[in-house]
């Protein structure tokens, strides 16, 4: 379909941009202070030790060469060996990635479960109370950081009602629905806070549109006119939204996860910092970078889907 002619060469677009990304990232986690070598063996380290687990894991050698290497372990599917935890980047990866995917998609569900209702309500209620409030608790949550919803939701329904458990993952499938619970809430009111704002504006000059008004003219409900026709046109630019703030996003589970223990690629890379774990950081970089390319061109598809006046 020639609409979706986009598809063939976005990706190739997207190139650069990950080049970028893994030079960016290479060079960034190099200049974080400390010898990984130092800090796997202790501070009583000798010399020769020292130099030994250099060798091993070729930090020894010159920069480029070592960009060099991580390149082409990406070409041929690997991303190295971690120097803390002895096992293949891409097989750790793998094993942390599903409570990290969990708490995305749950996130940003329940977000747009928040979001419509409260976008709806204010743009039916357009200049009223109504509006004016949800305007107000919008825009007043965008200034709490993802950080302190979090302590606050684990002090009110952990510590004070004991109505769900404070930290962890859980085993079973209904413990690690329990267990994210809180982190997905944390994360989805945040999110909520942007969409309701984009939503209610986009819903409000709907009301307005063309359409609205000649479906009005035909006899159609105001209740039939909002929900048929001026929330799924509605949705299109929040769907760009979504895939703008996706970064924002996955900067907040990384947050998140460290708030409420959960083993998932946040801890992960969070840990890979502190212990100068080159390899790990580097990897769970370009799995973020592409996720995040990934959901952009995803996006574009949903775009061109939901509004056949779109052309990319």
């Amino acid at each position: 379909m020639p609409r979706y002619k986009f598809v063939l060469y976005r990706p190739i677009q997207f190139l650069p941009v990950l080049f970028g990304i893994s030079v960016v990232t290479f060079v960034l986690v190099r200049l974080i202070p400390g010898d990984p070598a130092r800090v796997l063996l202790g501070a009583r380290a000798t010399p020769t030790a020292i130099a030994n687990i250099r060798r091993q894991y070729g930090l020894d050698e010159p920069m480029w060469l070592q960009y060099f290497y991580f390149v082409k372990n990406l070409l041929n599917g690997e991303m190295g060996k971690s120097i803390l935890y002895k096992i293949d980047v891409l097989k750790l990866i793998t094993t942390r990635i599903e409570p990290t995917l969990v708490l995305v998609l749950a996130s940003v569900a329940l977000s747009v479960l928040i979001a419509v209702p409260m976008a709806a309500l204010a743009a039916r209620n357009h200049g009223r109370f109504a509006d004016h409030a949800v305007r107000v608790v919008s825009t007043a949550g965008i200034g709490f950081p993802p950080f302190w919803l979090g302590l606050m939701l684990i002090i009110l329904f952990s510590v004070n009602l004991g109505l769900l458990p404070v930290s962890g993952y859980g085993e079973t499938l209904g413990d690690k629905i329990a267990h994210l619970v809180l982190p997905s809430l944390t994360v989805a009111l945040s999110l909520s806070t942007v969409l309701t704002r984009s939503l209610r504006a986009a819903m409000v000059e709907g009301l307005r549109s063309d359409v609205a008004v000649a479906a009005r003219a035909r006899g159609m409900p105001e209740r039939v006119v909002f929900w048929r026709h001026v929330v799924p046109n509605s949705m299109v630019p929040t769907i760009n939204l979504l895939a703008i703030n996706i970064g924002w996003l996955i900067g907040g589970t990384v947050v998140v996860e460290s708030v409420f223990a959960i083993p998932g690629i946040g801890q992960l890379l969070v840990r890979a910092i502190f212990s100068r774990d080159y390899m790990v950081v580097q990897g769970v970089a370009m799995i973020l970078a592409c996720a995040t390319v990934l959901i952009n061109l995803i996006a574009d598809i949903l775009t061109v889907a939901a509004d056949p006046r779109v052309k990319l």
